[in-house]
């Protein structure tokens, strides 16, 4: 049987990873500035993260949410804890789509709305709402068409009022990244945010951080949105929340109301994915892994504005962007294929660092030497 050819893969079959560092089938070593997509969040094959897994398969990997899942409320304690949530509800769900799937159609239930505005370069999944405030056409079925979406210039203050204006009466939510991802590391700004919530107040709105890729540490603050210092009503997780074993959730404010039937999911919050996501919080706990993407990232952003040849440095913590120009096009493939280094892109001209949070100072000299190298490499090729 044929597997259904839908991403371009690099030709590099990867058997063992520890840390920071991937091995291929060849044993060649690689460093991983891309996280798989930001999902590697305290480091591959974590001996605690490891342990907790294994120790809960031996007891009971799944049973469905019939019953009473202890593991489950764990999980929302120190999540709480972490976060700074505590008095917000935990829904746990799969993946990140399923995490902004659900916020839509919470938000849609409380509000009893339809409409949600989205932006520009959005990426919020491709399950069928998801996928609808999503600004990717390619990737929006005809069956995914919708006009209950509006989308808007990202960071755009008078459009965004202007929009509440006019139709603020039929919106049910504003659904944001605190840093667009797929759309090339771009922060949302610190008044932008507080306008969402000012104006979700004013027309009775739900405000949805989407903190799939930018949250749970990876910035230096457990939700990007935080910066700006007021609370989301329902704010996404997934990406970095298990380490790789498949999680999502949405934290929801205390105000908005459960009722029976109104969410439901048969695996999400197993057993097994309820203890990956508690040896997560853990270990960030116990390794002080938010502090540490913050002063990493500092320090890997003021190296990269020193370099020469690649632009416009962007993003917070471990969440950086920066723009290669025409004359380096070949940097990603270069910095992978000779010299043995995972990053992630985002169209036309973005290299994207998502790294685990645990990356250390040696890890972050080793890659920014290479990126040092093969640009010179590429330059002195052209001329």
């Amino acid at each position: 049987m044929k597997l259904f050819d839908v991403y371009p893969l690099n030709n590099i079959t990867i058997n063992r990873a520890q840390g920071s560092y991937v091995w291929d089938n060849d044993g060649v070593q690689y460093l991983d500035m891309y996280g798989g997509h930001a999902v590697i969040s305290i480091g591959h094959t974590h001996p605690h993260w490891v342990k907790r897994i294994q120790t809960q398969l031996e007891k009971i990997a799944f049973y469905s949410n019939s019953i009473i899942i202890p593991l489950q409320q764990e999980l929302a304690d120190k999540l709480g804890l972490i976060s700074g949530k505590t008095d917000f509800q935990l829904f746990l769900c799969n993946s990140g789509a399923e995490a902004n799937e659900n916020a839509l159609k919470l938000a849609s239930f409380h509000t009893v709305r339809k409409k949600v505005i989205a932006f520009s370069k959005s990426f919020h999944g491709r399950t069928s709402l998801a996928v609808a405030a999503t600004d990717n056409k390619a990737i929006v079925a005809p069956v995914n068409e919708t006009d209950h979406i509006i989308f808007l210039p990202f960071n755009d203050e008078t459009a965004l009022a202007e929009c509440f204006k006019a139709q603020g009466a039929e919106i049910a939510a504003v659904i944001i990244e605190g840093i667009q991802g797929v759309g090339g590391i771009v922060p949302a700004t610190i008044s932008f945010l507080q306008l969402i919530r000012s104006l979700c107040d004013q027309y009775g709105s739900v405000y949805i951080a989407d903190s799939v890729q930018c949250g749970y540490g990876r910035t230096g603050q457990f939700f990007a949105h935080d910066i700006a210092e007021v609370n989301a009503d329902i704010y996404s997780m997934a990406k970095g929340m298990g380490n790789g074993f498949p999680i999502g959730g949405i934290l929801i404010a205390p105000h908005i109301q459960s009722k029976h039937g109104m969410l439901g999911t048969t695996f999400g919050g197993n057993h097994l994915a309820c203890a990956a996501a508690l040896a997560v919080l853990e270990v960030m706990e116990e390794e002080n892994l938010i502090s540490m993407a913050k002063q990493r990232g500092m320090y890997l952003m003021n190296q990269l504005k020193a370099i020469e040849g690649i632009e416009n440095v962007r993003g917070r913590g471990l969440m950086i962007g920066f723009d290669v120009p025409e004359n380096l096009k070949g940097l990603k493939k270069l910095l992978l294929e000779q010299y043995n280094i995972f990053t992630g892109e985002a169209k036309p001209n973005v290299i994207r660092l998502l790294p685990s949070l645990a990356l250390s100072r040696k890890q972050a000299d080793e890659f920014l030497e290479a990126l040092k190298e093969a640009i010179i490499e590429i330059q002195t090729t052209v001329a």
